[in-house]
């Protein structure tokens, strides 16, 4: 049984989300305030976090830092902000998805469970084989250990990025344009939001590229979207 916690200060909605996520056969906490939250996220071995963004004691957006400094495990935040700026700042802190209220119960729990099972498809431990390596140039993907390495020295990628790498590097030369991207590793297609593409690219050439500025890896593609250059 997966296990989540729920970060939440509106005790109808964090009930109505418990609800349907015990229907679905999760096992499920509550928060109702944001340090208990991120004391009980750190410390419970959660699989999944449910976050909102306005809670007292700590605002979501400190949270879900403090969260994805020390774990890699889907988060979710689930909050009434709507703008633009919001979601971004949200995916730029590690967030996996943003979902705006009012919200369909059901398809939070399809999110939720859709990216789970990404999660899980790229840490799952398995054995390596003789294809488990991507070398190209200075830059080594490892799949099932899920680790990369520039000139040798590990770089940290969190689970959604690493996805985002490995797609586009097994996928060399070829150009996707952000929806083909978003549906290709988040599986939702339209009913998410696709500026959490132009997050994940940006954040992966902070970390692999010798220039972010003048990438030599993912490289844009104007007016069509990202290619990656082997």
């Amino acid at each position: 049984m997966k296990q989540l916690l729920i970060i939440e200060d509106d005790p109808y909605i964090a009930e109505l989300q418990k609800d349907y996520f015990l229907l679905h056969d999760f096992g499920v906490d509550v928060c109702l305030d944001g340090r208990e939250g991120v004391e009980k996220a750190l410390g419970g071995g959660y699989d999944l976090i449910i976050l909102d963004l306005q809670l007292p004691g700590m605002d979501g957006f400190e949270i879900c830092r403090t969260i994805r400094g020390q774990l890699d495990v889907p988060i979710l935040i689930v909050s009434a902000k709507k703008e633009d700026i919001d979601k971004i700042r949200g995916f730029g802190l590690g967030a996996d998805d943003f979902v705006t209220k009012p919200f369909s119960p059901n398809e939070l729990v399809a999110r939720a469970k859709a990216h789970l099972a990404r999660y899980e498809r790229f840490t799952g431990g398995q054995k390596a084989a003789n294809t488990d390596r991507i070398d190209i140039r200075e830059l080594s993907i490892h799949k099932s250990s899920h680790r990369v390495f520039v000139h040798g020295k590990e770089v940290s990628l969190t689970a959604k990025e690493f996805e985002v790498l490995l797609f586009m590097a097994s996928n060399p030369n070829h150009v996707f344009n952000k929806e083909e991207l978003f549906e290709r590793i988040w599986g939702l297609e339209s009913s998410g939001d696709i500026a959490t593409v132009t997050v994940h690219v940006s954040r992966i050439r902070e970390k692999i590229e010798a220039d972010p500025s003048n990438p030599q890896f993912i490289e844009t593609v104007w007016g069509a979207g990202y290619r990656f250059t082997i």
